[in-house]
């Protein structure tokens, strides 16, 4: 394991985590209460868990590549980073034999259900919003699996969801 980083002030950051539904969705997590967000093998997305989440960070669930793709829910992130255990495994889709237990190359965090929305805010919906235009999630080409969400941005969407019909 790496040496603790030093402690930041408090405060709670914001971000966007998607899954398809059909491998882990926001019922899997409401079920499992806690779950490991394992898999990620991408390096951008990785370094937002390692070196930007911590504990108590809100998150949005994201559905993607399904009918239809969007915002379902909110979690929230419930450990530091660690390394993914999958990293290490032959027997797992996500097995890297190039990482190594003493220099992991691949990290994650542990997230909690907090609710799912009473409908999905579909990422057409969220496109189709002026005030969300600069969002990470709504530009094209964007396809990280972890991406952050500005304070601003994430009060407008529950908003959004505060008074769907």
């Amino acid at each position: 394991m790496s040496p603790a980083r030093p402690r930041q002030p408090a405060r709670i950051s914001h971000w966007l985590m998607k899954s398809e539904p059909d491998a882990f969705s926001i019922d899997d997590l409401r079920r499992k209460g806690q779950e490991a967000w394992d898999g990620v093998r991408n390096y951008q997305a990785r370094n937002f868990m390692r070196d930007g989440m911590r504990p108590g960070d809100k998150v949005f669930f994201y559905h993607s590549n399904c009918a239809e793709p969007g915002i379902v829910g909110i979690a929230e992130v419930a450990t530091d980073a660690y390394p993914d255990p999958s990293q290490f495994d032959p027997k797992s889709a996500y097995f890297d034999a190039a990482s190594s237990r003493a220099n992991p190359r691949w990290m994650l965090v542990e997230v909690k259900f907090v609710k799912k929305l009473k409908r999905t805010l579909s990422l057409k919906e969220l496109q189709a919003q002026p005030a969300l235009a600069g969002m990470a999630l709504v530009r094209k080409g964007n396809r990280l699996s972890v991406m952050p969400v500005e304070k601003a941005e994430w009060d407008y969407i529950l908003n959004l969801e505060k008074h769907s019909a």
